[in-house]
């Protein structure tokens, strides 16, 4: 697959037509994938920024699909990285490749290990650790752990902008398959209902979100300024 990507705020995104042709491509190239929403369009940190256009930036939002358009890539989709590890999981998996998993609550991972063992039997899991990293020699214990363990691919669910640098820090020490699924674990294991599918196949997951939960209202103004941007051509 031939490596384009467009410039959007800054931005370098992959306009990946499907999720097949994703995966083709990360199974090409070790690097870390990272959500593309038009929250980190808008206020992604110069640090995040240059971690994004030196790896896999992907569309998860609908917001960079209509981006993407309005700069003239009409067959870009969105990929949602809670369905996608599943998926990069499910396509490795068979190949004999290795995980490791960091994120979420205790328990929540254990649940999440759990759950994949099952979903997918035999899968081989080289160790797995909660998201609570409080201090500098757990993280450095952690690397070395990967170093170690040399798993394939990489699971950090921990929220943006951490688990960006984490991962950039994890790359450095040992490259792999790297990818940041926020919630992703919660929502795996049950502890967070994700939107009925209709709405997600309209593309209104965010406004779902937002009835369940409206104290997100702050973040979904910042929604409404992007689409602005996006038709006035500024993004």
């Amino acid at each position: 697959m031939r490596n384009k990507t467009i410039l959007i705020n800054g931005i370098k995104v992959h306009p990946f037509p499907s999720e097949a042709n994703l995966l083709e491509y990360v199974g090409e190239h070790k690097g870390i994938l990272v959500a593309i929403n038009a929250e980190k369009i808008l206020h992604a940190t110069q640090q995040v920024r240059d971690i994004i256009n030196r790896n896999i930036g992907y569309c998860d939002g609908i917001g960079a699909v209509m981006a993407m358009r309005r700069h003239g890539v009409r067959n870009a989709i969105k990929i949602p990285g809670c369905e996608l590890w599943l998926k990069l999981t499910a396509a490795l998996y068979k190949q004999d490749k290795t995980f490791y998993l960091v994120g979420s609550k205790q328990e929540v991972i254990e649940k999440t290990v759990s759950r994949l063992q099952q979903d997918f039997p035999g899968i081989r899991i080289a160790n797995y650790r909660n998201g609570y990293i409080r201090t500098e020699e757990e993280k450095a214990a952690l690397i070395a752990d990967i170093k170690a363990k040399k798993p394939d691919v990489v699971f950090i669910a921990m929220g943006s902008p951490k688990q960006e640098l984490l991962m950039d820090e994890m790359f450095k020490a040992y490259p792999a398959i790297y990818q940041g699924l926020g919630g992703s674990f919660d929502v795996y294991t049950g502890n967070v209902k994700r939107a009925p599918d209709w709405w997600v196949k309209h593309n209104l997951e965010f406004a779902y979100r937002l009835l369940k939960q409206p104290s997100r209202i702050k973040r979904q103004i910042h929604l409404i300024k992007f689409l602005i941007l996006v038709k006035a051509g500024k993004i």
